[in-house]
């Protein structure tokens, strides 16, 4: 059994993102959705290292760049709980999230 997850990105001339958009029919989201940004990580098992894709559209505002990486970083402690077992450093992972977001709310300008 194989499933797909498939990402559309529109470019603009200066081939920045202008759209991206994604859809997951075996998940249940069989129509297209919007989103502002993506943040995919795979791991290379035979060579040992991460690979990143990292998009964002212009749409993208600082302050939700600001709530986007602290609810990755919140769900990647999740994620590291559930794979390890090891809620002591998944707790350090949820506390950097909160100290994250409260000094990038600070540093933030308001618009």
């Amino acid at each position: 059994m194989t499933s797909q997850i498939n990402i559309q990105i529109e470019l603009a001339e200066d081939k920045m993102p202008e759209s991206i958009q994604w859809t997951a029919p075996d998940g249940g989201v069989a129509d297209w959705q919007k989103a502002k940004a993506i943040l995919l990580g795979l791991w290379d098992g035979e060579e040992k290292s991460a690979l990143r894709i990292d998009l964002w559209t212009s749409k993208m505002m600082v302050d939700e760049m600001n709530d986007f990486f602290y609810q990755t970083f919140y769900g990647m402690a999740d994620t590291y709980l559930r794979a390890t077992k090891n809620p002591e450093l998944a707790q350090e992972i949820k506390d950097f999230a909160k100290t994250f977001l409260k000094k990038a709310s600070e540093a933030t300008p308001a618009e």
